[in-house]
């Protein structure tokens, strides 16, 4: 028995799709190491609840940086792992697997991804840029002749790209994302409260009082982490106020990359999106008041897609049935590049 597998190779979590079956596997793309003998301790879930918090001898590494492969190595056996625990070992065919990558990888980057996966397993691998298969996922017919605009915001890279006729007319990938708005709170809190926190807290933060605009009723927190005069532990209450400063200049990359997008658009399709709207996708997109924001920068309504954190592995995933219905050849997309 053989599956074809999408997967979701993100910086903060991989997720994997199979034909038939929908999502079956989320998990952090962490992995814990022991420095000493080189061996693999934990993957995913496991591996991230080891973050910050683990002896010297081990450590709780990302192979995946800014999108790409930081760790050819670790993020080969980190998706061996995922493959077999979606699908089991016991498979007599190896399967075939469409994986995403930033719409702008070097040649150098894709094929790492390419061949990382072919040695987990694949009998067959196909690359998909990640907005093309977050706006399959996001229910958008990418097919017709007509302009539709994709911000997607994942862990490493935030792609905006305009998709006509089952491809990108124009596109941008930049480093700024969910990892970097984690980065900013810690280096606020540091900066303005002399208090050090680890990159989960600064997650938490992110999610439960992040804001992108100010609010009407700001959200407070209880932050713990360690004063950097004292050294000793400390509770401080932060509001939601305080991270929208905190988050300002990351926020602004995204809407300036935005806006570029718009501005090399060609008119008709430009038209389209004013009518149709920017389609949000990626865990990032769900930073409270970041669509009203880039409605409110560009005049054109903001729609955060449902299911966004999956869009891109389901659009991968319904990439690779399209491909067995054969109603569409990937190798075509793949030689396309």
């Amino acid at each position: 028995m053989s599956a074809d597998i999408g997967i979701d190779l993100g910086t903060a979590s991989i997720l994997v799709y199979i034909k038939g079956a929908g999502i079956v596997l989320q998990e952090p793309s962490v992995v814990a190491i022991d420095k000493n003998t080189n061996t693999i301790l934990a993957v995913g879930s496991e591996a991230r609840s080891m973050i910050g918090r683990t002896p010297g001898n081990i450590v709780a590494i990302r192979p995946l940086r800014d999108g790409v492969i930081s760790d050819y190595e670790i993020t080969e056996k980190m998706l061996k792992y995922f493959i077999n625990k979606a699908v089991g070992r016991h498979m007599f065919i190896k399967p075939r697997i469409a994986i995403c990558v930033p719409s702008e990888v070097t040649e150098v980057e894709r094929k790492a991804v390419e061949d990382a996966t072919r040695q987990a397993g694949a009998r067959e691998v196909f690359i998909i840029e990640e907005p093309i298969a977050a706006a399959i996922g996001a229910g958008i017919d990418i097919a017709r002749a007509c302009g539709s605009m994709l911000v997607d915001i994942g862990g490493g890279t935030t792609d905006v790209a305009v998709i006509s006729l089952g491809g990108t007319v124009v596109s941008t990938s930049l480093k700024v994302a969910g990892d970097n708005f984690d980065d900013a709170i810690v280096r606020y809190m540091r900066k303005k409260h002399n208090l050090l926190i680890g990159e989960r807290t600064a997650e938490d933060m992110k999610i439960q009082i992040g804001t992108a605009n100010k609010l009407p009723v700001p959200l407070t927190m209880n932050v713990r982490g360690r004063n950097l005069i004292t050294g000793l532990p400390k509770v401080l209450e932060v509001t939601s106020d305080e991270m929208q400063e905190a988050l300002s200049e990351s926020v602004t990359n995204i809407i300036e990359a935005v806006h570029m997008v718009l501005e090399q658009t060609p008119p008709e399709l430009a038209s389209d999106i004013s009518d149709r709207g920017i389609v949000m996708t990626g865990g990032g997109s769900l930073l409270n008041g970041l669509d009203k924001l880039i409605k409110e920068k560009t005049g054109i309504n903001a729609i955060i897609a449902e299911n966004a954190i999956s869009c891109v592995a389901i659009g991968t995933g319904k990439y690779i049935e399209f491909v067995s219905s054969g109603k569409i050849d990937m190798r075509d997309m793949n030689k396309s590049k």
